[in-house]
């Protein structure tokens, strides 16, 4: 099992599990490609979410392990190598559950964004925020989709679009400051591409589907956007 678990695997496993565990208590017979996309979507960020929290009650681990980190990687700008081995680092179940395999998330991204490290940056905060804020709204449009009749699709149209702009909204500003503070200076377009572009990139496009969804919702007073 430890052969097989690791940081990657585990995030993958958890979007599979808990998906499929909306997908099983559905009224409905079907899923459309926005249900399946948003749902993934929403359960990727409960466990951000997760990480998040853990990023604020954590973070004086998390500066001395940046500190590790920086004298093995930074020297020789191998902060890529960090990024593959933390994702490819084997886990036993006891691991699993630990607070400091998730806080090494933020240490080693913060090899290309030191505002992670740092409690009193924009970064920091918002991130934070977000973790203590969005997984009631992740949860309730998740009963959304899979379960209509139980909640109010003025609701759930509002409390999602806030939801949504809130975490756009903040990758739009972070995306800005990563870029006007030179922070990609030293480091590939592949490597910034990869480890900064493409996972931000997710909390753009998928909240974008999310507004859209809502707009529908409170357009039609239904949530058979779901359904189409």
């Amino acid at each position: 099992m430890r052969g097989i678990l690791n940081v990657g695997s585990a995030i993958a496993l958890w979007i599979i599990v808990t998906t499929s565990i909306f997908l099983s208590i559905r009224t409905t017979s079907t899923s459309s490609p926005l249900t399946l996309s948003l749902l993934a979507f929403n359960n990727l960020n409960i466990f951000i979410a997760i990480c998040e929290i853990i990023l604020g009650c954590k973070i004086a681990y998390i500066q001395a392990d940046y500190q590790t980190l920086c004298k093995k990687y930074k020297p020789n700008g191998k902060e890529g190598q960090a990024c593959l081995s933390y994702l490819t680092m084997p886990l036993s179940i006891r691991q699993l559950f630990h607070a400091h395999t998730w806080a090494k998330m933020w240490s080693t991204y913060a090899l290309y964004d030191p505002s992670y490290q740092n409690h009193e940056s924009f970064g920091f905060f918002i991130d934070f925020g977000n973790g203590l804020t969005t997984i009631p709204p992740s949860l309730l449009l998740n009963i959304a989709m899979v379960r209509p009749e139980l909640v109010s699709s003025l609701w759930v149209g509002c409390i999602g679009i806030a939801m949504y702009w809130q975490v756009m909204y903040g990758t739009i500003v972070y995306i800005f400051t990563f870029m006007f503070n030179r922070r990609y200076v030293g480091k590939s377009t592949l490597e910034v591409m990869s480890f900064v572009g493409l996972t931000n990139s997710l909390w753009f496009i998928f909240p974008t589907l999310g507004i859209y969804a809502c707009v529908s919702m409170l357009r039609d007073g239904n949530m058979d956007v779901f359904q189409q």
